[in-house]
């Protein structure tokens, strides 16, 4: 395992400061149905909106002078190049965010509004990536990529460290899953601590990447496709160093679902939590609310992040018939 709890403890130490100690709380409405206890971890109340902040904080203050005379690029879906625009910022470094055409508009702005160079390349995360290689070895940027980083991962897991603190006889914990940097770094922590806990992944029917990779025993590409949970769109890469094999040994399970079962997870968190997240954040409350996850003891759920476009949140509250529509 190539990122450790001392590494994930090492990374605290460095993000003191830049990042929010975020709140886990009681959900009645979920305990109440699951019939056990359970926590909604409200990362989404993270600067930047998601957890990704963790990782590039991390990441941007473990650089060397000469790495950040160069500045730093990445792909991203959305969230973490945000983190990263902000960090870099605050670092007074540059920083440079490839995009597909498929991140929401609001998201596109954001990153632009923190002053990071912002280029739009195709229609997938692979495509994105493949404008980062070129910029890498034309430009010199130094690489801090959404997940497969163990600087990125071990920021990640700084997350784990507080759930573990926060509820500290949690018996699963049900973590949203992408290319897999927040699922191993927090699972890196709680199996460490509490190896008897379980840490579920769960992401979305439409091209989840890690899901198919693991299914075949090695990386694959899959199609990406528009999804309530955009966030966690994007492939895992076929040349991917950390998270496929953390999560292969880490995680105890990966639950898909439906684009109506993540509406559902919208529309609970802010009809009965009165928290505003993404797509990317309800897949937890989504996940309960099917009955896809079995819940045993006192169960901790990662709501992340917050950055919707409020246009289409107001038509998932709504009721509106919009699944099919992104779908197509």
């Amino acid at each position: 395992m190539l990122v450790t709890l001392q590494h994930i403890q090492t990374a605290r130490e460095r993000i003191v400061g830049k990042v929010e100690r975020t709140p886990t709380v009681l959900s009645q409405s979920l305990s109440d149905r699951a019939g056990h206890p359970v926590y909604l971890k409200l990362e989404h109340h993270q600067t930047t909106g998601a957890f990704k902040l963790r990782g590039a904080s991390n990441a941007i203050a473990a650089l060397n002078p000469e790495q950040r005379s160069r500045g730093v690029i990445a792909a991203s879906t959305g969230n973490h190049g945000r983190a990263l625009a902000h960090a870099a910022k605050l670092a007074g470094i540059r920083a440079v965010i490839c995009m597909s055409r498929l991140v929401p508009r609001n998201k596109l702005d954001a990153i632009r509004h923190l002053g990071a160079d912002v280029r739009i390349v195709g229609d997938s995360q692979d495509d994105a990536q493949q404008e980062v290689d070129r910029l890498v070895k034309e430009e010199g940027l130094v690489m801090l990529p959404p997940f497969d980083h163990p600087d990125i991962i071990a920021g990640q897991g700084t997350l784990g460290l507080e759930i573990m603190e926060q509820v500290p006889d949690a018996a699963a914990v049900l973590v949203p899953l992408s290319g897999g940097g927040l699922a191993a770094g927090v699972a890196a922590v709680v199996k460490a601590v509490s190896p008897a806990t379980k840490i579920i992944g769960i992401s979305m029917e439409r091209g989840a990447a890690m899901k198919a990779s693991l299914d075949a025993g090695r990386p694959v590409q899959v199609e990406e496709l528009p999804t309530l949970a955009d966030s966690l769109g994007g492939g895992i890469g076929l040349d991917n160093r950390v998270t496929f094999a953390m999560c292969r040994d880490l995680l105890d399970d990966v639950i898909l679902l439906a684009e109506d079962e993540i509406a559902a997870g919208i529309r609970h968190a802010y009809e009965q939590e009165r928290e505003i997240v993404e797509g990317a954040g309800a897949v937890g409350i989504g996940a309960l609310l099917a009955g896809k996850v079995e819940v045993g003891g006192p169960t901790v759920l990662i709501l992340s992040g917050r950055n919707i476009d409020m246009r289409l949140h107001r038509r998932v509250i709504c009721g509106e018939s919009i699944v099919t529509e992104r779908a197509a």
